[in-house]
């Protein structure tokens, strides 16, 4: 595996574009997914690029990243032309190849499924995912206990626990739920 840019160019550009909150944010879920990737013996270097450029496409305004998907042959659902925001990871995963040089499968669905997850998550998957989910600058009331279960659960275990949770958040909101998000959770109670 090889990068059209080294590591460290990529974090260059990557903080051109990202606002400093979300550039911080990003080198968080880098961090985060490296070492769940150890844990779970995943790939440490997917695993920090997939983390650091996930958000990459969080440079386009909301009210423009319906069009930045539809340039790239992305289809705009019903649910995501109501919420545009979710369209980021998509845009994101095409964006690694155009703007960083990085032309890898794996890579690319990690980012497109960071947000909603999906079915038949790879382990890369689930980690940037959950990474996502409880980088150190998190803050929210139950994210200790999802650190809790980076450092002690197994991988399914804790993607279970953060779909649920995510799910409920958007449920107590009165939001609409991705229909991804409660495939992939979905998935993981019928294979136990």
């Amino acid at each position: 595996m090889s990068f059209a840019m080294s590591y460290e160019e990529m974090q260059q550009l990557l903080q051109k574009s990202l606002k400093p909150g979300r550039y911080e944010h990003s080198l968080g879920v880098a961090e985060t997914a490296v070492f769940l990737a150890r844990r779970f013996g995943v790939d440490e270097q997917k695993a920090r690029v997939a983390g650091l450029l996930h958000d990459c496409a969080r440079e386009f305004r909301n009210e423009d990243l319906i069009s930045e998907a539809e340039k790239r042959l992305i289809v705009v659902e019903p649910l995501e032309r109501r919420m545009p925001l979710l369209l980021h990871a998509y845009v994101g995963s095409r964006l690694v190849a155009e703007k960083y040089g990085v032309n890898d499968n794996d890579i690319e669905q990690a980012i497109w499924r960071h947000t909603v997850g999906g079915p038949q998550m790879t382990e890369l998957d689930k980690i940037i995912w959950f990474a996502d989910m409880i980088e150190p600058h998190r803050d929210y009331p139950e994210v200790e206990m999802l650190r809790g279960l980076a450092r002690t659960a197994g991988l399914d275990e804790m993607l279970l626990v953060g779909l649920t949770e995510s799910i409920a958040f958007v449920l107590r909101k009165g939001g609409l739920v991705h229909p991804a998000t409660v495939n992939a959770r979905n998935e993981i109670l019928l294979q136990k």
